[in-house]
This record gives C-alpha cells, structure tokens and sequence, in this order.
C-alpha cells in the first residue's frame, strides 16, 4: 500500500471523461480540509462521526456505563428509545441546519461538469453516492451554477423504504414508488445525488429522513436485499457499470458495509474500484483487498488536489484528455 501512481490517476481522469466514475462519500468526506474541530453553534465545518456521537451523549444523557466505546448507531438507538426519533431528529435538524462550506472535496465534484467544458468535452452522466446527511455537497453545486438531481431515501413514515426527487430548483418532489420502472432522472442531462441514507430538509423539518438508528439500519437491510433493488432502474444500471472511488469511509462505519452487503454480497467489484485512506488499519487493509479495491494511504485534501490538477490540465498532444 502506498501513495496513488500516475497510472492511477490516469484512470480516474479516463472514468471521469468517460462518464464512469462514481464516488462514495463517507462521513470522512466532510472533513477533507477541514482545519479546526468541529464546534456546536459555530459552522464553520460539519462534525465527524466521533464529534456527532459525543454531541448526542451529551444531548441525551447517554449511560457511560452501557459502552466503553459507544458509536452513532447505539447513541441514536438509545436516545430514539428514552425520548422518541421526533427530539432525535430536531437535535439533528439542529445541527445540520447550517450554511456548512463546502470542502476542496466538495467543490471538486461540482466543478466536474464545468472542468470538462473547459476542455471542450462534453459533460458525461455522473452520479455521486453519499451516506452523509448535510445539503453540502447540492449548494457547492447550486455555487457552480450546475444543476442536479437529488434522490433521497425515506427513512420514517408511510413513504419509508422508497427514495424520493428533487430537483435543484424545487419544481420536482415525486416519490418513487417503482424504481425498477421510474425513469424520470436524466443522467445524460444533469448529475445525480444519490442520498442512501437521508439527509435534512432545510426547508420543512418534517421533511428530515435519517438512517441513523439500529432499528433504521436493520428495517433498512430487511427491507432492500440489494441495492439496485431499490433505486431507480437507470441508477442501478449506473452502479453496475462503474468505477467507484470511496472518499472518507473507515471500516467501522456500518452505513459502508450495509451498502456493500446489500449491492454486492461478497463479490467482487465488475469494474476496479479505489479507497482514499489515511493511515488505515491492518483489518482495513484485507476488508478492500477481499474486494480487490485498491486502497491508498493519502490525506483526502492532497488526493483531491492532485486530481483536480490533472482533471483541469490541458489535453496532451492529439486530442488525448
């Protein structure tokens, strides 16, 4: 394991241009150049993991002596049981409900589209996946000028287990009800965000979805036996045909090993596939490799640079992107 070569990022360049390149954003993903913790109240980076877990212990007076090492899903649990999802979710709302910047990460995939114009190519359908619950990633989007979809699942109430869409301008709220026939998101038009775990409504509260519970996670996976189940039909056809790139996913995030479990079992990935990870651990290592997904030991803000370097390059001699 080792930092990307130039092989590498010739590849991700190629899947890029080629329309074939789907990053998985991880809770990770929101800290790419982040310089200071994570404080309530003041906005000026979104929390990780560990800081939302230790804010909700907090919150909801979570019994120390329950788990040394207590994680998301379990805080949540706990506080869903002694006081109900409805405080759980304003005390989510309340911290997503903020005008976050985006990250170098960020603005890196919304600049996709823009960076192949520039080259005098043409946009090809991208596709990103997140499992993070902040509108970061669609106002980077609304700052370049982009339009997008955004396909959100539904976590609670009568419409949960469906996804719904949105567009960037509000003129479309459809719930999906049968994805395998629903082909009202084009990805040859406009690229699409593809929300797994929910995300805050920043306009309606009630509108906030979060797969954040141990009862979300299992209705989740007992729900769906596989992902491309229950996403629109061009979506999934999008995730068979892909390279993925995961930004800011550890082994110990559950929403990862749920998405793989439910996309592919224990396959193998069709097309070859990447992990950006600082300092990952030896279990970490063998996880990807099981996967065959290469996996390289870089802070995510230099990767993200680098990549931006050579995606905005001019093209080489003869046409080459």
């Amino acid at each position: 394991m080792s930092a990307p070569p130039e092989v590498h990022y010739k590849t991700v360049i190629k899947a890029i241009t080629e329309g074939r390149l789907v990053p998985f954003l991880g809770a990770g993903a929101s800290l790419c150049g982040r310089l200071k913790q994570w404080q309530k109240d003041q906005f000026e980076g979104l929390p990780s993991g560990q800081e939302l877990t230790q804010h909700l212990i907090g919150e909801f007076s979570y019994p120390k002596e329950l788990d040394e090492t207590p994680d998301l899903l379990r805080v949540s649990q706990y506080a869903a049981v002694m006081e109900g999802t409805g405080p759980l979710y304003l005390g989510l709302h309340r911290i997503f409900d903020a005008d976050y910047p985006p990250t170098p990460l960020h603005r890196f995939l919304a600049g996709i589209p823009g960076a192949l114009r520039g080259k005098g190519l043409a946009p090809r359908p991208q596709l990103i996946v997140t499992t993070n619950y902040d509108d970061v990633l669609e106002r980077a989007f609304r700052d370049a000028g982009e339009p997008f979809d955004l396909v959100m699942y539904v976590a609670d109430g009568e419409e949960r287990g469906l996804f719904r869409q949105r567009s960037h301008d509000g003129k479309v709220n459809k719930l999906i009800k049968r994805p395998n026939e629903y082909r009202g998101l084009a990805l040859d038009q406009r690229p699409v965000i593809l929300k797994i775990h929910g995300a805050v409504d920043r306009t309606d509260p009630e509108g906030d979805s979060y797969v954040i519970t141990e009862d979300h996670y299992i209705d989740f996976m007992a729900r769906h036996a596989e992902l491309s189940s229950m996403v629109p039909v061009t979506l999934a056809a999008k995730l068979r045909q892909s390279h993925f790139l995961f930004l800011g996913y550890g082994l110990r995030d559950w929403n990862l090993r749920v998405i793989l479990q439910r996309m592919w079992g224990e396959q193998k990935f069709n097309f070859k596939s990447w992990a950006i990870q600082k300092d990952p651990k030896d279990l970490e290592q063998q996880y990807w490799k099981k996967r065959d997904v290469d996996i390289f030991d870089v802070d995510l803000a230099a990767y993200v640079a680098a990549l931006k370097d050579r995606l905005q390059a001019p093209p080489a001699a003869g046409g080459a992107a």
